[in-house]
């Protein structure tokens, strides 16, 4: 019998090259599935944190175009001069709300802090600048105890020292019949009022504070636990993470703020007015929310709420300009702002989940 050798099976065809798509060397384009949504995220972060200033250019060029003595020199001076208070207690209050929590007291502490410094300003430059800071940095501590430690809600605490800081102002000023004076060519009243280059000191101050802001939020680990602690107090319990010292650190220091932004008001003013700061909390949410900071915590940043106090003051400068509107449409439009912009970041958060 005849035997045959099977002949040898032919090599199977190489299946054909896919080129990648996922290096520099790939050819073709990338599937839109992939590239699609990580835009949408990118698109959505940037909207999120810098949304605001180009609101903010914006409305300055808008303005710039409409009324002529709006982009004069002196025009941006006082802009900047009254915006600078309120963005020093916004500093404290985006580092409060980051964590998740909210302080409501920084209205009463900032007029409380214009008065203790008007008066100890008889006592010399330094007794006006360390007694403010001192008391007000007190309720900042206070108030980070009871809600780190005895795990209060922030908004009833806060809510209860913002009552106790005004009556104790009251009760220093005998129910505002007495107003304490800053004596007459005195440093401390030139902390207020002097200028470089035409630019008053607390703008100066407060620009140092948020560029000193910025790196402690953006370099240091004590600002990357602020944004853990926000996320998630229990996930950045379990990662070892300091939650009730950071807390009340964050607390203490959104007190000492708005006690220096008092103080040097007062400086500003040669007197410690009792009736400044009535809602210049709900001024400071707003800018802070504004500037893309989550009310619910977690994500935030410094510049955003410098061009969120920037845009707040220029909208009350524009309603000056107009003349026929007084001061009380400036919360109007602050408030449809603050809307707008809640639901912009419910909107943008979303799509950045989503992907």
């Amino acid at each position: 019998m005849n035997e045959t050798t099977p002949a040898p099976a032919a090599p199977a065809a190489p299946a054909p090259a896919v080129p990648r798509t996922d290096t520099p060397g790939g050819k073709g384009p990338r599937p839109a599935a992939a590239s699609e949504p990580g835009t949408r995220a990118r698109v959505a972060e940037l909207l999120q944190r810098q949304g605001v200033l180009a609101v903010l250019l914006t409305v300055v060029i808008a303005a710039s175009f409409i009324y002529p003595t709006f982009a004069s020199l002196d025009n941006a001076r006082g802009i900047t001069i009254q915006a600078s208070f309120l963005a020093v207690v916004a500093l404290g209050m985006t580092m409060v709300i980051i964590t998740g929590g909210i302080d409501l007291s920084v209205g009463s502490v900032f007029a409380l802090g214009g008065v203790l410094a008007a008066w100890a300003s008889q006592y010399g430059f330094l007794a006006a600048l360390l007694v403010p800071l001192v008391a007000c940095g007190a309720i900042g501590l206070l108030n980070g105890l009871l809600i780190a430690r005895g795990n209060m809600a922030p908004f009833i605490v806060t809510l209860a020292t913002l009552l106790g800081a005004r009556g104790l102002l009251l009760a220093i000023t005998d129910e505002g019949a007495t107003t304490y004076l800053v004596p007459k060519d005195s440093a401390f009243g030139e902390l207020g009022q002097g200028s470089v280059w035409g630019f008053g000191y607390p703008i100066l101050v407060a620009l140092v504070l948020f560029g000193a802001g910025g790196l402690v939020l953006q370099r240091t680990s004590f600002g990357q636990t602020l944004f853990a602690v926000g996320g998630s107090s229990d996930a950045a319990t379990l990662m070892g993470l300091p939650v009730a010292r950071t807390k009340i650190l964050v607390y203490t220091l959104s007190g000492l703020l708005a006690g220096l932004a008092g103080a040097l008001n007062a400086a500003r003013l040669s007197s410690g007015v009792t009736i400044v700061g009535v809602g210049m909390e709900l001024d400071a949410i707003s800018a802070v929310v504004i500037g893309g900071t989550l009310l619910i915590g977690g994500a935030g940043s410094i510049s955003g709420t410098l061009w969120g106090v920037l845009l707040l003051a220029v909208i009350q400068n524009l309603i000056n300009q107009i003349g026929s509107l007084n001061s009380s449409y400036q919360s109007v439009v602050s408030g449809g702002f603050l809307i707008v912009v809640v639901v912009a970041q419910r909107y943008l958060a979303r799509s950045r989940r989503s992907t």
